[in-house]
Order: structure tokens, then sequence, then C-alpha cells
């Protein structure tokens, strides 16, 4: 048995709709406060779960920014609940994994490589400026340190086909202004059955930057998404990042590039990014015309 803590969030529900040969199931904090570690314990133990994945963190909605307003939310989301379920799992001996967020870092290192796991955050509360959510993900990841049977996957700018708020190809295309900024991206399925694999083919636990291997900037995107005939919209873009801030956000932004090397080297590396992303602008394009 895997459980999934917060079934209802949009990570979530991608790992309860993949196949693969465990049983699943989803939990959230309306069937029991898991905050709670001796609730979460019983639990485990009553189910007799072999792999708990932590899905639960704190994103605000619809974007960071409302972090900013509902920073104890954010904190114990982020950071003290990864505490907790880390205390729990070693106490009862179950492997796990949480999910965390590239977020932490900006731009490229100054030889232009990407980040690996091995580099301090540079976009934290240790290293600021830095959004609220951000810090609270790379302290989530510092209350993990040393962890054992413990996953931490990086998630980043989540994408797929589907038209959801939370999908990156989605938010292009209500956003009415852009900014032009380079990323690197997670496609949505390929992460979760990845980080399933991490426990069905038993790969060594650790920190994995999971996202699509290279990098795509927004004009880049939209430029795809125009020329697969997904959309006709001319795309507007902020002039600069000050421009930005100045009239669309409140927080400044992680914009960064990873490197996947250490998950490919694994055997839990994911297609190159454009051979996804213009895969799901292709089926999203199908989807809105069928």
């Amino acid at each position: 048995m895997i459980v999934i803590l917060a079934k209802n969030g949009f990570v979530s529900k991608k790992f309860l709709s993949i196949s693969h040969s465990y049983s699943v199931l989803g939990i959230s904090r309306n069937d029991f406060n898991y905050l709670d570690p001796k609730l979460l314990s019983e639990y485990i133990k009553s189910k007799n779960v072999k792999f708990l994945i932590n899905a639960a963190g704190y994103t605000g909605k619809p974007n960071v920014d409302a972090c900013e307003s509902a920073k104890h939310d954010c904190l114990q989301g982020n950071s003290v609940l990864p505490g907790i379920i880390r205390e729990v799992c070693e106490d009862l001996k179950i492997p796990w994994g949480h999910i965390s967020s590239g977020c932490i870092y900006s731009g490229r290192k100054t030889d232009g490589k990407g980040w690996n796991e091995e580099d301090e955050p540079n976009f934290s509360f240790r290293s600021p400026p830095c959004s609220f959510y951000s810090g609270t993900k790379a302290l989530g990841e510092e209350i993990l340190e040393g962890a054992k049977d413990c996953f931490i996957w990086r998630l980043r700018i989540p994408f797929n086909h589907e038209p959801s708020p939370r999908n990156y190809l989605q938010k292009l295309l209500n956003y009415e202004k852009l900014l032009e900024a380079e990323n690197s991206v997670s496609h949505l399925e390929e992460f979760c059955q990845k980080c399933i694999e991490c426990f069905v083919k038993d790969i060594e636990p650790g920190i994995y930057n999971m996202t699509n291997p290279g990098s795509v900037t927004t004009s880049q995107v939209t430029e795809w998404m125009v020329g697969e005939g997904l959309t006709d919209k001319k795309f507007n873009f902020f002039k600069t990042e000050d421009d930005f801030m100045e009239n669309a956000a409140k927080t400044p932004r992680s914009n960064c590039v990873l490197d996947a090397t250490k998950a490919e080297k694994a055997g839990i590396g994911m297609r190159p990014v454009e051979e996804a992303m213009i895969d799901s602008i292709r089926k999203m394009r199908q989807s809105v015309q069928a």
C-alpha cells in the first residue's frame, strides 16, 4: 500500500491516476489531522503502509503571492509537516518521499550550468531576497537533512495537456502579460511516474531534481503553442522583470535552471524538455478541437 497525503491536490490527483503494481490510497486532512504525529502513526500501522508520499505542501492560489498573506499555513505545510512525517516514518521504518521544489534557486550557476542537488539554495531565507514560499520549501529540505529512507523530489513548474489553472501551459494562455524567463520544468505525469519508480525499482534515497532535461524560455513555449496550432493568441510580455514586479507581483519569483543528471543516471530521468513540451501542446490542441 502506498499512501498519498493531500489527495485533492493538483499533483496528488495525478499520482492517484497512474497505473502500477501497487494499490494507492489518498488521504486529506478531512480524513484526519496528519499534522498530529500520533494520528499519522496509527493510520500508517492500521493500513500496513509500505511507502508514503507527502504531496501536502502549501503553494498558494492562484500563485505564490498568496503565501505572503498566509505565512502560518505556508510555514506549517512546507516546513513543519515534513519534519513530522520524518519523525513518524523513521520511527516505523517506512520509506517515504517528499515533494519539494526547484524554486529554492534563481538563475544559473556562475559557470552557466544548472543547479545540482549538492548546491546550496540561493533563493531562500538564508540567501535573500526570496518569496516566503521558496523560503519555507528550502527550510523544509533543511529539516530533512540526513533523513533515513527519504526521497526529496524537486518539482519545477508542472505542465501537461490538461486544462487546469495549475498547468503551466494553461497559465500562459490565461495571463494577459507574461514574463520572459528561462526555466526548468516538469512534465506532471512523468514526474509522478518516476517518483513511484523510486520505490518500485529500489532507487537510492536522496535529493533528486525531477525535471525534464534542458530548459525553456517563455517565448519559446508560446512560439510552439502558436506554431502547433493550439492558439492564435498574440502574447504580450512585460518589458523587464522590474516592470513585472511593479505591476503584477507582490514577491520575487524564482526563475532557474536545474541539472537533472543525477536522476538520469539513477534510471528515473525524463524525456528532453522540448519533446515533452511539444507533445503536451499537441495533445492539448487535440483535446480542444475534439
